[in-house]
């Protein structure tokens, strides 16, 4: 039998494909599915699944401890505002979010690990299995930036990891170190999209640089930033030209895909790891 591992599964592929790869590495997989949320064909890769509703946290928790888990993870998008909105807590829930001191996703996920380990069950890193699929340092495809390129980059690093702190978003869409737009909860493609409609609006040529980061002092449990061949598709769309990605935080979903887009798509890709990465 293999080691037991628990997955609190949110929405989109990261959750899929972590769960994949726990089967190949011969883990047994427990999934606390929510409803609504959590993809059905998830399933397909679990010993067992059983779903509960987002604000239930009692309930996972006896589910994974009663089957012997000792450790867990949380990967996938959860819609963190919900819980503050139509969504009715359970007990354990309410007195947990009564005492946090802000509804950031990184207070919330913090304060939900702690609970875990009251009942004896880590919550380890969202990258367990998926190390080779961190983004590494340094040119990753395409063609080396050139020194405008880079400047701007950098502008869009460090504004990007303003906003990061504020738990705004992870992503800027840049030209000429302006910045066109930010993403908010909408996601990395639909900022790309708006930032592309902006330039168009003021009939400038096809050259954005996009900049995403992962949260100052991140938190390499949960909410990492990922990124995948349809942010590719969508920038060269848009009209950008060059992402840049915080190398050792940043996961690629599907690295394969994602670097047969690369070069499809002409889109040169770089992996920083801090503001000298741009010098």
């Amino acid at each position: 039998m293999g080691e037991k591992i628990g997955l609190v599964a949110g929405g989109g592929s990261f959750p899929l494909l972590f769960a994949a790869e726990a089967k190949k590495a011969g883990r047994e997989v427990y999934i606390v599915g929510l409803e609504g949320i959590t993809p059905k064909e998830i399933e397909n890769y679990a010993v067992e699944t059983q779903y509960f509703k987002l604000g239930n946290i009692g309930g996972p928790l006896t589910y994974l401890r009663e089957r012997g888990v000792k450790k867990a993870m949380m990967v996938g998008n959860i819609p963190h505002v919900n819980i503050f909105g139509g969504i009715m807590p359970d007990m354990r829930a309410a007195k947990l979010l009564f005492k946090l001191r802000d509804k950031k996703a990184n207070s919330i996920f913090s304060a939900v690990s702690e609970e875990f380990a009251k009942d004896g069950i880590e919550i380890v890193s969202s990258a367990t299995l998926l190390e080779h699929l961190l983004i590494k340092p340094g040119l990753i495809t395409g063609k080396k930036p050139d020194a405008d390129t880079l400047k701007t980059a950098a502008f869009g690093w460090k504004a990007a990891k303003a906003l990061s702190s504020f738990d705004i978003g992870l992503t800027v869409v840049l030209r000429d170190q302006t910045v066109l737009a930010v993403e908010g909860m909408e996601g990395t493609d639909e900022c790309i999209k708006r930032a592309g409609a902006i330039l168009k609006k003021l009939g400038k040529g096809p050259t954005m640089t996009v900049v995403k980061v992962a949260r100052p002092n991140q938190d390499m449990r949960f909410d990492l930033p990922v990124a995948g061949a349809s942010t590719l598709r969508t920038m060269a769309e848009a009209g950008a030209t060059t992402l840049f990605i915080e190398a050792g935080k940043t996961l690629i979903l599907g690295m394969e895909e994602f670097l047969a887009a690369a070069k499809e798509t002409r889109v040169t890709v770089f992996g920083a790891e801090n503001e000298d990465s741009f010098k």
